[in-house]
């Protein structure tokens, strides 16, 4: 009989798939009354840029700080490259880079001397990044860190995330105490180094044109809930919004398939954000004489189902 077979410890079923690089399964999160996240389900492929867009105050922070296990939601779960949110191993630690929106941490150091602290604790650590990126942002390493303004925190604070080449990613609001020239760098240079590297990146933004220009994915989050959790393209292919002339309304029943939002138009007609899978049609009343199909800019759908 062939050995294989006659030895348990030889698994002969093929691997499962891999398991997502960052996931959360029904996360509700509140404080006192007030409920900051709602039912939140969210699993991002690997090597995808996934931005996270909502107005603030939607629980962009909450959910991240969930995400990376520094804080235990009341129900529901989160993995982090395979390993429970709450208990990392130092492995997996090794593997996440985290850039919370204020970064206050060493403060009392020299950019070069807390850089230097952080190379200790990583094998894959490039100082040749570093310095070459600390010289094009012209960020002096003799500087003391409370010294520098927020954005030049903001900018040495990723150097240290990217530095180790992390498998994953995790930004929040990353560029919002830069100006529009400084933010469109920093955004290019997540981007330029998570496909070198093959990192999978979620960011937090207010802003929707940075997301326009990095992400592959992105997810509304909207009062504590996910409303749409999409690649960018499909976003595009898949939503737009439906003018009805007024003589059509009474035709149109209580909830159009893949129906996000209506509101009644000035002239009487109506406005649908509608919803479609890829490749399916939009509903017939779409070919109806007199109606008229927009594409949606990814502002104007935000927007739009969010307001």
């Amino acid at each position: 009989m062939n050995s294989l077979l006659q030895d348990p410890s030889v698994n002969l079923l093929p691997a499962g798939p891999a398991p997502s690089p960052l996931a959360c399964q029904k996360v509700h999160k509140g404080f006192g009354s007030q409920a900051v996240l709602q039912g939140v389900s969210l699993d991002i492929p690997a090597g995808a840029v996934m931005g996270l867009i909502g107005r603030n105050g939607a629980g962009k922070s909450t959910l991240m700080r969930v995400l990376t296990g520094l804080m235990a939601p009341e129900q529901g779960s989160a993995t982090v490259l395979g390993d429970p949110a709450l208990a990392l191993t130092d492995a997996a630690r090794e593997r996440l880079a985290y850039v919370p929106q204020q970064v206050d941490s060493f403060a009392w150091m020299r950019v070069g001397e807390m850089l230097a602290l952080m190379a200790t604790f990583y094998p894959r650590w490039d100082q040749t990044f570093v310095d070459q990126t600390l010289q094009r942002w012209q960020i002096d390493p003799s500087k003391v860190l409370a010294r520098l303004s927020p954005g030049e925190r903001q900018r040495v604070a990723l150097v240290r995330a990217l530095a180790h080449r992390p498998a994953l990613l995790i930004l929040d609001e990353p560029a919002a105490a830069l100006d529009p020239v400084a933010r469109r760098d920093l955004l290019r240079e997540i981007a330029s180094r998570a496909a070198d590297a093959q990192t999978t990146v979620l960011f937090s933004t207010h802003i929707v044109s940075d997301l326009e220009r990095v992400a592959s994915h992105v997810a509304f989050l909207h009062q504590g809930r996910l409303l749409l959790n999409t690649g960018l393209d499909e976003l595009r292919e898949c939503h737009a919004r439906l003018i009805l002339p007024a003589h059509l309304v009474a035709q149109v029943p209580a909830a159009l398939p893949g129906e996000l939002r209506r509101r009644p138009r000035p002239d009487g007609g109506l406005a649908l954000v509608l919803s479609r899978a890829p490749g399916a049609d939009w509903p017939a009343l779409a070919q109806a004489p007199g109606t008229r199909l927009d594409a949606l800019a990814l502002e104007d759908l935000f927007i739009e189902v969010t307001e």
